[in-house]
């Protein structure tokens, strides 16, 4: 009992071959010129942005994370990854600090550093500081419970 081969089908082709006749189709499409012109569907003014703070010194521009205390949860709530300034208005002289998320600049801080204001080490890291200020990122003015922390000791 002998059982011949099966002759090869067009479906039973080398795929290797098939791959090579269909990367040589789309190599020839790719030189070919069509001669169409594609005319964009809206065209777009350039915006001038203004971000507040043209008439203000930056101090100070480092990354960082800043966490705000959740006194209800009585736990931390990470606020925003980005870069944070101490900017001194031209001016009034008035400093803030300003933090800006790293990618949606969106401002996750805002408020006025003041003579009261008291910075201190964060007691479970050496990278981190606490402090008490009257926010106004979310449209309304609120005391909150900062910690920042920087990438470094030396930050």
């Amino acid at each position: 009992q002998a059982s011949a081969a099966p002759s090869p089908t067009p479906a039973m082709a080398d795929p290797a071959e098939h791959r090579e006749e269909e990367e040589e189709a789309a190599a020839a499409g790719e030189e070919e010129d069509t001669g169409a012109q594609i005319a964009p569907i809206v065209k777009l003014e350039e915006v001038a942005i203004t971000t507040g703070e043209e008439d203000e010194d930056v101090l100070l521009d480092m990354k960082a994370k800043l966490y705000r205390f959740d006194k209800d949860g009585g736990q931390w709530k990470e606020r925003g990854t980005g870069a944070v300034k101490l900017l001194k208005h031209k001016e009034t002289a008035k400093v803030r600090l300003v933090m800006r998320q790293a990618k949606t600049l969106k401002i996750c801080a805002n408020h006025l550093v003041v003579a009261t204001t008291k910075m201190q080490e964060h007691a479970g890291s050496d990278k981190s500081c606490v402090w008490h200020a009257l926010d106004f990122a979310d449209c309304e003015l609120k005391e909150e419970m900062f910690a920042i922390r920087f990438g470094s000791v030396e930050s």
